[in-house]
């Protein structure tokens, strides 16, 4: 494919990052030069200095035939023009990061297609998404759906309660029931592994994990969590994600948020009508005992500062929370944040790049996930008739080494993969693969 982006900053340089594993030719437009010459030196794209709305640089760029055109610049006004214009100059399909909910409406969205616009990404409502997922998913430290929540993927980081360490794979399946579940990765420091069966499980490990329903309680026992329901929620920051986790979360469980900008707390108590609104500094801890945090069973913290999220949090562990929730957004924080003691890491930027690597792949793939902290990626496949991964056992057929078929769906009915699997035509299946896996991967799904 040959794709254009339009914005150097964190989202549009982990995209290129993202898809420069993957054979594409891509242009990134940004009208600082600071911004790109990194890239110049790290990637293999193209790079032109200057505005995505110039008309002459639009048609410069697009002078060739182009797949797509994704606008993710800090101006939602820039990404709206420039995906607009490109679209007019030939670009097949265009992408625009947006900052207002409203255009999310049906009917807006169809006038956004009548203008030539295809599909918008509103990052914090997909990282908002993510944290009420993590607020009902309580013991995972990550957490995802697929095929219609048939199949679920749960990440979670092993203590030193785990019945499982330093046992191997084999060694669990045998004193463990694990036909429906599968260990699919292992994030251990600074690498992520591909199991297999003589792999060791070791404390401070993240372990992906792909279940079905039947196999969560028996995959929580393995891994010494379980999941509880979050009756009270304390919210640090009244960010847009936050406002947005608040008015869901009202609706169920008490919730409390605080944020020291006096203005943002009256706006926000009209808008938040069963949220007790809190005007001070989170990092308060006298503030935090007053405010009842030592009762909380969990505590989000999503301000624009990432050292503030990850000392809070970290706060409020050691107040005694049980879960907590850190948006760290300066990408060379998250393994620290990681390893540090907070259960869960987001990002909206990695979030939105996943929502968008989506329109980029193989056209067989329904969902993609970019997980936080490594390089790594979980895709679902619909499975085409005459496939590569359609011609003998998953063992048999030389998969890639750096990939792995947690499970998938036949007829609607949920399975667990094993080496012994035969993938059939229109199956829907889950597989995690590492970076040196990509090219192969797709070659399997067409």
């Amino acid at each position: 494919m040959r794709i254009i982006i339009a914005g150097a900053g964190e989202v549009g340089t982990h995209l290129a990052k993202m898809l420069s594993n993957e054979n594409h030719e891509i242009i990134i437009i940004d009208p600082e030069e600071a911004r790109l010459k990194p890239i110049d030196s790290t990637l293999d794209v193209l790079t032109h200095e200057g505005s995505a709305t110039s008309i002459k640089m639009l048609q410069d760029s697009l002078i060739k035939k182009t797949d797509l055109f994704i606008a993710v610049t800090p101006s939602e006004d820039t990404n709206i023009v420039s995906s607009i214009l490109a679209k007019r100059f030939g670009a097949l399909k265009t992408i625009a990061r947006i900052d207002n909910i409203d255009y999310l409406e049906d009917s807006t969205l169809d006038f956004f297609k009548s203008i030539g616009i295809d599909s918008l990404i509103y990052p914090e409502l997909i990282a908002a998404r993510e944290v009420l997922g993590l607020l009902h998913e309580t013991g995972a430290t990550d957490f995802m759906e697929f095929s219609g929540g048939k199949l679920l993927m749960y990440v979670q980081k092993l203590d030193e309660k785990a019945p499982i360490l330093n046992k191997t794979l084999q060694e669990i399946s045998v004193i463990h029931r694990t036909d429906k579940y599968r260990a699919v990765a292992i994030k251990r420091a600074d690498k992520t592994i591909i199991p297999r069966g003589n792999e060791q499980f070791h404390i401070g490990d993240k372990v992906y994990v792909i279940s079905t329903h039947e196999g969560i309680d028996e995959m929580m026992k393995t891994s010494g969590k379980e999941n509880f329901e979050a009756k009270s929620i304390m919210i640090l920051g009244g960010s847009k994600i936050g406002k947005l986790v608040a008015m869901y979360m009202q609706k169920t469980c008490e919730v409390k948020l605080i944020d020291p900008d006096i203005k943002k707390c009256e706006d926000l108590a009209e808008i938040l009508d069963n949220t007790l609104i809190i005007n001070g500094d989170g990092r308060n801890v006298d503030l935090l005992e007053q405010e009842g945090i030592t009762k909380m069973d969990a505590f989000v913290a999503v301000t624009g500062n990432s050292e503030t999220n990850i000392l809070s949090c970290l706060l409020a562990k050691k107040m005694g929370v049980k879960k907590t929730i850190a948006e760290v957004e300066n990408m060379e924080y998250i393994n620290l944040a990681e390893n540090s003691g907070i259960d869960t890491i987001i990002n909206k930027k990695i979030a939105a790049a996943s929502r968008i690597f989506r329109h980029t792949t193989n056209p067989n793939v329904t969902q993609v996930k970019c997980m936080t902290g490594t390089d790594a990626e979980v895709l679902e496949f619909n499975v085409p008739a005459n496939s590569k991964i359609t011609k003998g056992t998953l063992r048999s057929i030389d998969f890639p080494k750096d990939a792995i078929v947690g499970g998938g769906t036949r007829d609607g009915v949920p399975f667990i993969a094993t080496g012994d699997t035969m993938i059939k035509a229109n199956d829907k299946v889950v597989v995690f693969t590492l970076p040196s896996a990509y090219e192969t991967l797709s070659k399997y799904f067409t």
